[in-house]
C-alpha cells in the first residue's frame, strides 16, 4: 500500500489536535481536512473546477447513489470516477450504509447484508460487504469505507450492539475481498480501505468496537453514527474516547460532521477528516457561512446592500457580487444564486481548515481557537471551554 500514506507534522501541546498529509494516488491532502459532498458525481450547482478554485483537496462520493444511478460499471466504462467527473484529486467513496438506512426505512439487515428498496424506481437490490467493495473498486476513489450499520438516535442497547456486531463482521468480509481483488487496482493503483466504528451513544459499545476493528490494520478509520441527533457534549465524549484507542499514526474521519463550531472542537480531539453537506445546503437555502456567523441573504435588510458577503474574503463570489444581487437571485429562485452562494460557503471552509492547520504548525491552536469563536459571535472570549460548549449546544 506504498501508494497511500500518512504522516503527521505537528501535534498541539495542550489538545489532541494534529497538522498531517495524506499521500494518495492522485495526490497530497492537508489535514485537518474538509471534504465537499458530491453524493451523485457532483457537488449540487458546481463544477470541478468550481471545486478546485475554492481550494477543494478531496471530495466525497456516495457508492449507493452511484450503483443506482448512473451504476458503478458504466463509471467503470468510463475509466473510473476522477474521469467521469473530470477530478484529477483524491477522492473518497463512502459505503452507502447511512443512505440505506436514511432512505430505506423498510431495509431488511440480516447477517449476509441488507435487501433495501431502490429509492428511484422501486426495485429491490441486496448488499453484502463483499458487493459493496465490488461496487467501490469499479469506482476507483483513492479512499473506500467498509459496509457498517448506522442506527438511529435514540437505540437501544441490544440494538446498538446488534448493530456493532455486524458492523465488525462486515468489515472483516470487506477486508477478505479487497485484500482477493488486489486492493481494488483496476486503474493501476491500489485502493486504500477504512473501517467505521459504530456503537451508537453507548461508551462501551463504542470502545469494544474500536478495538476490534484496530486489530485488523486498516489503513484509517471513521467515526460513523454521530451528529444524528444525539446532544452535542456526547458527539465529542465518545469522539474523544475513540480516539484514545484508535492508532495515533492512522487518519481518523468523523463522518458528517459539522459546523465550523462542531469541525474545531473534532480537531481539539484528534480528528483528521471531516465531510458534511452543510455548507452547500445551507446555501442552496439562502444561507452562507461567514467568519462572523451565519448570513441569511434572504432576509429584507440585505435589499440595497452593495457589499460583498464578506469584504477579506477572496472567493469569486465576494470578489464580483453584492449582498443585493445574491438576495434577488436567490429570492428570485435562479440557480446563478445558489451556485454563487455554494461557492463562498465552500471557500470559507477551506479557508477555515487552512487557518486550523497553520494554527496547529505554529503552536497556537487555543488561541487562535478563542479569537475565532469570538469573532464568530457565538461566545465570550472570557467564557470557559466547557461553559461555551455547553452554552452553544443548549441554546
Amino acid at each position: 500500500m506504498n501508494h497511500f500514506n500518512f504522516k503527521i507534522l505537528r501535534k498541539d501541546k495542550n489538545t489532541q489536535a494534529r497538522a498531517g498529509q495524506i499521500l494518495s494516488p492522485h495526490g497530497e491532502v492537508n489535514t485537518p481536512a474538509f471534504m465537499p459532498v458530491g453524493t451523485q458525481a457532483a457537488v449540487k450547482t458546481l463544477s470541478s473546477e468550481d471545486l478546485k478554485e475554492v481550494g477543494a483537496e478531496m471530495i466525497l462520493g456516495n457508492a449507493y447513489h452511484l450503483y443506482l444511478r448512473p451504476g458503478d460499471k458504466l463509471i467503470y466504462k468510463a475509466g473510473g470516477l476522477h474521469k467521469f467527473i473530470n477530478w484529477k484529486r483524491p477522492i473518497l467513496s463512502d459505503s452507502g450504509g447511512y443512505q440505506i438506512f436514511s432512505l430505506n426505512p423498510l431495509a431488511k439487515v440480516k447477517e449476509e447484508g441488507v435487501r433495501f428498496q431502490s429509492h428511484l424506481d422501486g426495485s429491490y437490490h441486496f448488499f453484502t460487504p463483499e458487493k459493496v467493495i465490488e461496487i467501490q473498486h469499479f469506482l476507483g476513489a483513492d479512499i473506500i469505507m467498509c459496509l457498517d450499520e448506522c442506527v438511529p438516535y435514540p437505540s437501544t442497547y441490544e440494538f446498538a450492539k446488534r448493530s456493532v456486531d455486524f458492523t465488525q463482521r462486515w468489515a472483516i468480509k470487506c477486508t477478505e475481498e479487497h485484500q482477493k481483488n488486489d486492493f481494488g487496482e483496476k486503474f493501476g493503483y491500489p485502493q486504500a480501505l477504512f473501517a467505521i466504528v459504530q456503537g451508537s451513544t453507548y461508551p462501551d459499545l463504542r470502545e469494544r468496537a474500536a478495538k476490534s476493528l484496530v486489530k485488523l490494520d486498516f489503513s484509517g478509520y471513521a467515526i460513523g453514527g454521530l451528529s444524528v441527533g444525539e446532544p452535542k457534549n456526547t458527539t465529542f465524549e465518545l469522539t474523544e474516547l475513540v480516539n484514545q484507542i484508535l492508532p495515533e499514526d492512522k487518519l481518523r474521519y468523523l463522518m458528517g460532521v459539522g459546523t465550523p463550531v462542531d469541525i474545531i472542537e473534532a480537531v481539539g480531539r484528534g480528528v483528521d477528516m471531516f465531510d458534511c453537506v452543510l455548507p452547500t445546503r445551507n446555501a442552496r437555502n439562502g444561507c452562507v457561512f461567514t467568519r462572523f456567523g451565519k448570513l441569511p441573504l434572504r432576509n429584507s435588510e440585505f435589499i440595497s446592500d452593495f457589499s460583498p458577503i464578506d469584504p477579506k474574503c477572496g472567493c469569486a463570489t465576494c470578489k464580483n457580487y453584492t449582498r443585493a444581487y445574491l438576495r434577488h437571485l436567490i429570492n428570485s429562485q435562479e440557480i446563478t444564486g445558489l451556485r454563487l452562494a455554494s461557492i463562498h460557503s465552500l471557500h470559507f471552509y477551506q479557508s477555515l481548515m487552512e487557518d486550523i492547520r497553520k494554527a496547529i504548525m505554529e503552536g497556537v491552536f487555543e488561541k487562535w481557537k478563542k479569537k475565532f469563536l469570538k469573532e464568530y459571535g457565538i461566545f465570550e472570549e472570557e467564557t470557559s471551554e466547557e461553559k461555551r460548549i455547553e452554552n452553544h449546544f443548549h441554546k
